[in-house]
């Protein structure tokens, strides 16, 4: 599955819970790396992300499998401007 497809783009900040995957009992807020373009069943993806802390530190790398619609996105990175030409 494509990253536009699941409607997550790398940097994105998000927050994943018991809707996007009932192994989240409490919730998690993650900064996504890629969506994985692993095989799923219809609706579902695998996610390579960090776990951030309450702070916004990463303190884990993890493989997610989640109901992408389900994913709350909480911010999206601001675009960088071009390089500017000489």
């Amino acid at each position: 599955m494509a990253s536009e497809e699941a409607g997550m783009k790398a940097g994105d900040l998000l927050r994943i819970d018991r809707a996007a995957s009932v192994q989240f009992r409490t919730p998690i807020t993650v900064r996504l790396i890629r969506v994985l373009d692993w095989i799923t069943y219809d609706g579902w993806a695998w996610i390579d992300c960090y776990q951030l802390n309450n702070k916004g530190d990463a303190i884990e790398r993890r493989e997610l499998y989640l109901m992408p619609e389900r994913v709350q996105v909480l911010s999206r990175p601001s675009p960088r401007p071009a390089a500017a030409k000489r």
